[in-house]
This record gives structure tokens, sequence and C-alpha cells, in this order.
């Protein structure tokens, strides 16, 4: 789904907000998001999942075309878990992580 996309759904399902209203508040959610983000916060939301940063070491990669080494620097990556909920929706109604082997 793309932002504009969600946009135009979300204008659908709330006839009473104007489109740049529920733009603004599509982007306040997404700028609230990442600046928390950016401060090193976890970000969760019940039911869907939580977004967190996680730091990769400097390390040793290769170009592709050449086969080289090449030094890849240390950086920090967001990443996303999803929440039961959401895995469970996924899933067809079960939790992967619920099973008994």
């Amino acid at each position: 789904m793309l932002r504009s996309e969600l946009i135009a759904k979300l204008s659908e399902e709330s006839p009473d907000l104007k489109t740049r209203e529920v733009e603004r508040i599509v982007d306040t959610i997404f700028e609230e998001i990442t600046s928390a983000m950016e401060r090193g916060d976890r970000v969760e939301l019940r039911g869907f999942g939580a977004f967190s940063v996680r730091k990769r070491d400097a390390r040793t990669g290769r170009n592709p075309r050449t086969g080289a080494p090449v030094r890849v620097g240390a950086k920090h990556v967001p990443f996303f878990k999803a929440g039961k909920e959401l895995r469970a929706r996924l899933n067809g109604g079960e939790d992967p992580e619920d099973r008994h082997n």
C-alpha cells in the first residue's frame, strides 16, 4: 500500500475529514515514529508490531561486480517486529510462535 492509497482509504472511511486533514494526520504519525526512532526509542503499536533501531557493526563486505573487499562502516538500521495479532492474521489465525513441536 502506498502512502497516497492509505490517505485515500482513510479519507473514504472518515468523510467528515478533508483529505488535507487526513494527509496531515498521516504525515504527523510517520514523523513522530521517525523522530522517536532517531532518538533511539522503540515505537510499539499494540496488535501491529514494534519499530526499533538496531546497530550494525562495521564489517568487510564484497563489491558484487568485482568481488573486491569493501569496508562497510557501522550504521543504525530500522527494524520491525510484527505483533502477535498481526502474525496470527497473516497465518490464518494461528501464531507460528505458539506451535508446539
